[in-house]
């Protein structure tokens, strides 16, 4: 090919990727994302919307989709951070880093405190802490109140669904053992646990990124255990219902959502 063919060739292909680049600007720069942690909750969520494209992460996949809201339709990234407190923390920034969002979503699965949630219940955290911190040299509290993250004053309009229950989530690398439930009530006020909510609180108001926590609760643990202890079936039952509920409802969490207060500066 003649070396002005080329040349022209070339400046037709940067124009059409500039142009490309102006219609993907606004979708890599999304005003919101929304983290989902464990591997169930994100089999439940592409089942549930399986013509998403997903794209890979160093975390998880991550697809983009428009959800109609007060504020119109804006474009939502779904997130699969992966399970745990280091992938949750690691994911977390990763996304903060990566779309630079407004606000962030974390939607998923928690095993509620036997009378003080029941199954199906959705969980609207206002704090949350790391309580599998052991510490032996000094005082294991207070290391756990570095790790503890007050979502400040979460601003939702209009009056709370009644199987919505605000409170204290309490997070570990661990599903909750019926021994502690008591001490997790006495000492936090916590009234659920997870695995990951801990870590994405901390990290999201280190860097001061509005945060709204719901998880719904798949399985109640008492003094006898959970109906999913033992029965993976029963839990992944159990996410794939949560999944549903709070992905239906998302759209009015978004609307009712108002996100100017809901972090405390970091000092």
């Amino acid at each position: 090919m003649p070396w002005t063919l080329q040349l022209a060739w070339a400046a037709s292909s940067l124009l059409a990727a500039g142009s490309r680049a102006a219609e993907v600007t606004p979708f890599e720069s999304p005003r919101i994302v929304v983290l989902v942690s464990a591997d169930a909750e994100w089999r439940a969520v592409r089942a549930l919307l399986p013509r998403e494209t997903v794209s890979p992460t160093p975390f998880g996949e991550w697809f983009l989709r428009t959800v109609d809201s007060s504020g119109g339709r804006q474009p939502v990234v779904f997130f699969h951070g992966g399970w745990g407190k280091i992938a949750a923390a690691g994911s977390t920034q990763y996304a903060i880093d990566r779309w630079k969002p407004e606000r962030l979503v974390n939607l998923g699965t928690c095993g509620g405190f036997q009378g003080a949630t029941a199954k199906g219940d959705v969980v609207l955290a206002d704090k949350t802490v790391v309580y599998d911190i052991v510490e032996l040299m000094g005082d294991s509290s207070e290391a756990i109140a570095d790790y503890t993250t007050d979502l400040g004053p979460l601003r939702i309009s209009g009056d709370l669904p009644k199987d919505v229950r605000r409170g204290t989530l309490a997070s570990a690398d661990r599903d909750l053992s019926p021994a502690d439930l008591e001490r997790l009530r006495k000492s936090y006020g916590a009234i659920a646990g997870d695995w990951e909510s801990g870590a994405i609180a901390w990290v999201a108001h280190r860097n001061r990124v509005p945060l709204l926590i719901l998880r719904g609760v798949s399985d109640v643990v008492g003094a006898s255990g959970s109906e999913a202890y033992g029965n993976l079936a029963a839990f992944e039952e159990g996410t794939r219902l949560v999944m549903k509920h709070l992905l239906d409802d998302l759209p009015a969490w978004l609307s009712r959502w108002d996100a100017s207060g809901a972090t405390k500066p970091v000092p």
